[in-house]
């Protein structure tokens, strides 16, 4: 079956793909897009480091800035996902500065007042060790439905290592059983979400704001 949604996946590891390291964010970005291509949805994965997205608050923040192209991705999928290792009990910079350009919505209603994210489902995905994965879900979500998305259910998946162990998510060889069964719980709710959203999108208000 030819797949009728699209997802746009966000990794916001400090690392670019360049390193040679590999990213546990990637794996459980990729589990989650696996789960969500058993629902018809096809799915794509940015390494966001390997991008200029500059500071700013704006859609175009100037010369060499590739915002502008990604942000185009973004509007193309009917799913956004962040991914985003956990620092200092935080979301990554990198995730924060993904966010802080999303923020352009907010100026950009159409004749309904609806910002161009308006019928968009997001979600996040969080891996780290210790502790920080409800504070960095809390803070990726809430700023996603400040700009608009429509987050469904459940709306992040995670892991956290042991305390100061130094096991990272990419080392295991499976994931958990609770987080393998959240994370297709999380892919059911998405898909359906976004389904119901893509036929039927918000009215908005007659005449604007």
């Amino acid at each position: 079956m030819t797949p009728t949604l699209k997802a746009l996946a966000f990794n916001c590891s400090l690392k670019a793909s360049s390193n040679k390291e590999s990213s546990s964010t990637d794996v459980l970005l990729r589990q989650l897009l696996d789960a969500l291509a058993s629902y018809d949805v096809n799915g794509d994965v940015i390494r966001a480091a390997d991008y200029n997205i500059k500071p700013g608050v704006t859609s175009d923040e100037g010369d060499g800035d590739d915002w502008p192209s990604l942000r185009k991705r973004v509007l193309a999928a009917d799913i956004l996902i962040i991914g985003s290792p956990i620092w200092l009990g935080q979301p990554s910079s990198i995730a924060k500065r993904v966010l802080e350009r999303m923020d352009a919505f907010l100026d950009e209603k159409d004749g309904r007042g609806r910002m161009p994210s308006y019928g968009k489902v997001a979600i996040c995905a969080i891996v780290g060790n210790e502790d920080g994965a409800h504070h960095s879900a809390a803070e990726i979500l809430s700023a996603l439905l400040e700009v608009g998305f429509t987050v469904p259910s459940g709306g992040p998946t995670y892991w956290v290592g042991e305390a100061l162990g130094s096991t990272d998510y990419k080392d295991l060889k499976e994931p958990p059983k609770a987080v393998a069964e959240w994370t297709r719980m999380l892919a059911s709710n998405t898909a359906h979400l976004a389904t119901l959203l893509k036929g039927a999108q918000y009215p908005g208000l007659a005449g604007g704001r």
